[in-house]
């Protein structure tokens, strides 16, 4: 209950974490990452857990974006372009933002 006070999710008064259906995400640094919020009669998924901590580690640098359902060594995405010419000049029409690339770090 200790950490779900520092970040929130718990009042001072709270006698127990009961209520707590959230699972947070958090960087080496203390920075939110991601959460995900279920209510008390559904169960968390640990392998999507995991999925999603791979996921954030791998887009950590910028280079890539994951796509849903993305796993380790799949494709990932390329970041799409920012300008409008980089929009209307892709060959087709979801081209700007959905173009695949290889799953290697550091591309």
């Amino acid at each position: 209950m200790v950490i779900a006070r520092a970040y929130g999710m718990l009042g001072p008064d709270a006698h127990d974490a009961s209520a707590v259906r959230a699972s947070y995400f958090v960087d080496p640094d203390g920075i939110l990452r991601a959460m995900t919020c279920y209510p008390a009669t559904i169960g968390r998924s640990v392998d999507e857990m995991i999925r999603m901590v791979a996921a954030l580690q791998r887009v950590h640098g910028g280079d890539v974006l994951a796509p849903a359902g993305w796993t380790p060594g799949a494709d990932m995405l390329r970041r799409p372009g920012e300008t409008v010419d980089a929009v209307l000049g892709a060959p087709g029409a979801a081209d700007w933002f959905y173009a695949t690339v290889p799953d290697e770090p550091g591309i």
